[in-house]
């Protein structure tokens, strides 16, 4: 057995910046009033999917499968195209071709689309048919479509917003089923499993779940126990291979007021809902399961340049976050209502492709031309494909949103996001972890009124000025030299493993005989810090701050001293102590999209009574607040909370417990705080 080299506290603190002496860490030339972009080359995100770029095709648009629409699925490099469309999937049965209560356009049958999907190069995703159809059905439709007809269709899903059948009062999915309850749904959706996969056990099959910040997420009905996501999970994830979530900013369907920088600045909102699912799934699963967002758009400025700068920023923000496949929803919509939102005109058409259509003497572009929405996804190819790298990118100003990829073969990509609609801003760049060669960058620039791409291959590797409501991929080669080791395999993490309390043990498969030891990184905005470093396959992390989420890299050094690039990263919480003198369960009882509420309770787990107490804690997000509280007097300045009991909870008897409330308030997400100090004691979290 290998001994672990690990790195007194105090070196690794003085080497706690990835790169600090790192000859991979380049310069760049002096300007003050440029934007500060940084890219961590080490720093990893995950790696791009088959199926990362997506798009919804629906059996009510005659035009889906248009020759056209093969061609620029192909263009923008879409992989994953998704059938029979949204809520009609509730309604669609595959052998008749038909949805009750609904319209079914000619052409738009499963073949005719398999047809489209594979001209493109593309993959399918299908819905199976929960509300109105039955698990042999599904059976059915998996039995011709990889047996009979050998399509190889791998995605599947089990319905379609189920949450939306009119158990939590509204209703706008079809559900035939008596019992409209998630738990029926979690039931039945393991028996669509088992029929499906015995036809054909290689496919893959998702369920559905709700985002955090959107109705109903965080609502408890009548008579459950849980929420939607915390009845489902349990049940269906030993035999369910990934979750689906939908996301669609904006406070209308469609939203006229125009709050286009709101919607700009929506993506990092995405990226802390996309956590707390993938958390909550994780806790509750006992295993990371893989997830989908099926369907995503843009409420606000469908038709205009925003929507394209939105598209790319999501698209990149869900892909860093742990998603595999993307899907704008969708590929043609229709004309809703003609208005003028961020000075340009907009159809409210959600499709990324024009149906030509007319309204009050307006009329769209000619069939299948690309909405900027189109153009903001195509140009995502221009820097990362499926096996490339997506490594941690920052900048230094708010409207400038920066995402970075390193390619599968050396090179690195850099996609700037300027959503300023009038100033241009210069760019300085800096590297970690990367090298570029002497080469011109290759910048494809995607610019308001624009109706394509355009590419070049000028300038340095540096510098940059970015016109003002525009995306500008640059690709940097790499300089050439030796290669390191190979990247570590995905690394997994235990808690209190080795003996060691409070500890985390993270282990990784090996990179093969060139690796001569590991290093193991924690990320810290774009910068890394080391945590220690060993000669085997697995290292127990100690003195972690509890409470703390932690999310690193493994990276494999070889004997001349070179770093590998980073394995895929892991996040884990760090645990509180288990023997405090106070523990503290924190629940959420009940939400509504924008607010919710907790309780807390503190138990006194010493020998003596304890009074004149104060509890304090730490929301993970900054969206979230208390608006009121019982029990006590509720303080909050910005993240931080402060609780005093009163007269009825003022003493905690030893061994005794005291619970608190309050209504809190939303902005998207809302984990759980996960550190609770009693008189500035960290307690045991339960």
């Amino acid at each position: 057995m290998r001994r672990a080299l690990a790195l007194p506290l105090a070196a690794a603190l003085a080497a706690s910046l990835l790169g600090a002496a790192d000859p991979a860490r380049s310069p760049s030339p002096p300007r003050s009033d440029a934007v500060e972009i940084t890219v961590n080359a080490h720093a990893g995100l995950g790696t791009l999917h088959e199926a990362a770029y997506g798009a919804n095709a629906a059996i009510y648009d005659g035009h889906m499968n248009d020759p056209e629409v093969a061609t620029l699925y192909k263009r923008a490099r879409i992989a994953a195209v998704r059938y029979p469309g949204g809520s009609y999937a509730d309604l669609y049965h595959w052998e008749t071709h038909t949805a009750p209560g609904g319209y079914v356009a000619p052409d738009t049958e499963f073949d005719t689309f398999m047809g489209t999907v594979r001209k493109a190069g593309a993959q399918a995703i299908v819905i199976a048919n929960y509300g109105t159809g039955t698990p042999e059905e599904a059976a059915g439709w998996v039995r011709y479509a990889n047996v009979t007809k050998k399509y190889g269709v791998k995605y599947w899903e089990i319905g379609n917003e189920l949450y939306g059948n009119g158990y939590y009062g509204a209703t706008w999915e079809a559900d035939d089923h008596p019992d409209k309850s998630p738990a029926a749904y979690a039931r039945n959706t393991l028996e669509f499993v088992r029929a499906m996969k015995a036809v054909d056990p290689t496919i893959k099959i998702g369920a559905v779940l709700t985002i955090p910040g959107s109705w109903p997420d965080g609502v408890v009905a009548a008579g459950d126990a849980a929420t939607w996501n915390h009845t489902v999970v349990p049940v269906v994830a030993p035999e369910i291979d990934f979750f689906t979530v939908h996301w669609y900013p904006g406070t209308t369907i469609p939203d006229t007021t125009g709050d286009v920088a709101g919607l700009l600045a929506s993506p990092p909102g995405l990226a802390e809902m996309l956590a707390q699912v993938r958390a909550d799934v994780t806790a509750l699963a006992g295993r990371d399961v893989p997830l989908a967002l099926t369907e995503v758009a843009s409420n606000i400025g469908r038709n205009t340049h925003a929507a394209g700068l939105f598209a790319t920023d999501t698209y990149l923000t869900a892909l860093e976050n742990g998603v595999f496949t993307v899907d704008w929803f969708d590929t043609h919509n229709a004309l809703e209502r003609v208005s003028t939102i961020d000075g340009e005109t907009d159809y409210q058409d959600i499709g990324f492709l024009s149906l030509g259509q007319c309204a009050d003497g307006v009329c769209e572009p000619p069939l299948n031309t690309p909405f900027p929405a189109y153009h903001g996804i195509e140009i995502l190819h221009t820097a990362a494909g499926p096996g490339d790298d997506l490594v941690r990118a920052g900048s230094s100003q708010p409207k400038v949103a920066v995402h970075a990829v390193r390619q599968a073969d050396g090179d690195l990509a850099v996609v700037m996001i300027n959503k300023d609609p009038s100033t241009a801003y210069p760019v300085r760049l800096r590297y970690t972890g990367f090298t570029p060669s002497g080469r011109s960058p290759v910048t494809y620039t995607f610019t308001r009124g624009a109706t394509g791409l355009v590419r070049a291959e000028q300038g340095d590797p540096y510098t940059r000025t970015l016109p003002p409501y525009s995306v500008t991929t640059m690709t940097m080669r790499a300089a050439k030299g030796p290669k390191p080791a190979p990247a570590p395999g995905a690394p997994t993490a235990r808690h209190d493993a080795g003996g060691v309390a409070g500890g985390v043990t993270v282990s990784w498969p090996s990179a093969g005989p060139r690796a001569d030891r590991y290093e193991v990184y924690r990320q810290t905005g774009t910068g890394t810090v080391l945590l220690g470093t060993t000669r085997g396959t697995s290292l127990t992390l100690r003195g972690l701050e509890p409470g703390a989420s932690y999310t690193v890299n493994v990276l494999a050094r070889d004997r001349a001293g070179r770093l590998s690039r980073p394995s895929a990263p892991v996040t884990f919480t760090a645990p509180t102590p288990p023997d405090s003198t106070c523990a503290v369960r924190y629940r959420v009882t009940q939400g509504w999209g924008r607010g919710f509420t907790a309780e807390v309770t503190v138990t006194n787990r010493g020998t003596a009574d304890l009074t004149d107490w104060a509890l304090t804690f730490r929301f993970p997000v900054a969206g979230e607040r208390v608006s009121s509280g019982q029990g006590g007097t509720w303080t909050s300045e910005g993240q931080d909370v402060r609780v005093v009991p009163g007269e009825q909870t003022r003493t905690i008897p030893a061994g005794g417990s005291v619970t608190l409330g309050f209504v809190g308030a939303n902005e998207g997400a809302y984990p759980s705080p996960a550190v609770f100090r009693l008189n500035d004691t960290v307690c045991s979290t339960l």
